[in-house]
């Protein structure tokens, strides 16, 4: 079975970068974090997301969730795996640590 190539989905990323500085609100450092880390939102599709972290190449990898129960085995196959994870939902985000 081959797998399928994703699509080049293009972006404008030029448009955004020659856009005038002045045309885009500053805001304050706090004001910012408060925003983007602390405000993060999933669709309501998801039920969360698990970021598993290689511990020897930093490498990681990302698994998106819809069902309780499909998120479940995965973080129990981490845990028993002993590897480092991630996993956020509506609510909130862990970072999950093998025992020392």
């Amino acid at each position: 079975m081959t797998k399928k190539k994703k699509p080049y989905f293009h972006n404008n990323w030029n448009k955004l970068k020659d856009v005038p500085d002045e045309l885009f609100d500053s805001i304050e450092y706090d004001e910012f974090m408060e925003w983007k880390v602390g405000g993060w939102e999933l669709p309501s599709s998801v039920c969360c997301i698990i970021r598993e972290t290689d511990s020897k190449t930093k490498k990681v990898k990302e698994y998106v969730y819809s069902k309780p129960s499909a998120a479940k085995k995965r973080v129990n196959t981490l845990m028993d795996q002993g590897k480092e994870f991630t996993i956020a939902d509506e609510l909130s985000i862990h970072q999950m640590y093998p025992k020392q």
